[in-house]
């Protein structure tokens, strides 16, 4: 079985599909994480598992932009990217009834945090050993020139609230194979289902006097 990979949280074949129930688009799950947890991978899998579509904001930001996200960077400097991040999370929760990966700072962003409420948010942890062994951190990353390792660690300091914050559940993918962190986010959904398929129970009526 292969590691848990982000691939740069980028993946080809983003598409979209339809709600079973024919109603309006909403994302099956939401899965965030600094990079190296694995959105990319397990979120593919759960795609194919559920018989939906993948998409991944890292990947909607580079095609509206027309460059990759290091080149945003340099180009345009953070709060630019960050603009075009958070048009894409909003536009992706309100069209996309799949499996969505966030990019691992979409949130920052407080009107981010807040589209992201009533929404099933998996936040996949994970450990800079298991980053490192995963992706490496000599890929092109903005935000961790310098001292990569010391950057991942203090960012994910600052991330960790945040994440835990938007989470419905939190998944630790520390040494665990991407079919095994995926079967259980599939467990957890499961048991969202049952608990909104589960009917009110009935309230007595009061006895009325006349």
């Amino acid at each position: 079985m292969a590691d848990i990979g982000d691939a740069g949280d980028i993946a080809d074949g983003v598409h979209t599909t339809r709600d079973r129930d024919g109603g309006g688009a909403r994302p099956l799950v939401v899965l965030v994480g600094p990079p190296g947890a694995g959105k990319t991978t397990v979120g593919l899998l759960l795609a194919a598992a559920h018989g939906v579509g993948f998409r991944d904001t890292d990947a909607d930001v580079e095609a509206r932009a027309g460059k990759p996200i290091p080149d945003i960077f340099v180009d345009e400097g953070e709060p630019h990217f960050r603009a075009l991040e958070h048009r894409a999370v909003a536009d992706a929760l309100a069209a996309h009834p799949g499996v969505l990966a966030l990019g691992g700072g979409a949130i920052l962003d407080p009107a981010t945090r807040d589209l992201l409420a009533g929404h099933h948010v998996v936040f996949l942890d994970v450990d800079l050993a298991d980053a490192v062994k995963r992706v490496g951190l000599d890929a092109p990353r903005p935000l961790l020139l310098g001292n990569p390792r010391a950057r991942w660690r203090e960012l994910m300091r600052a991330r960790r609230p945040l994440y835990t914050e938007v989470a419905a559940v939190t998944v630790n993918t520390a040494g665990r194979t991407p079919e095994d962190v995926a079967a259980e986010i599939g467990r957890t959904l499961e048991t969202t289902a049952s608990h909104r398929a589960r009917p009110e129970p009935t309230r007595p009526e009061k006895d009325v006097k006349r």
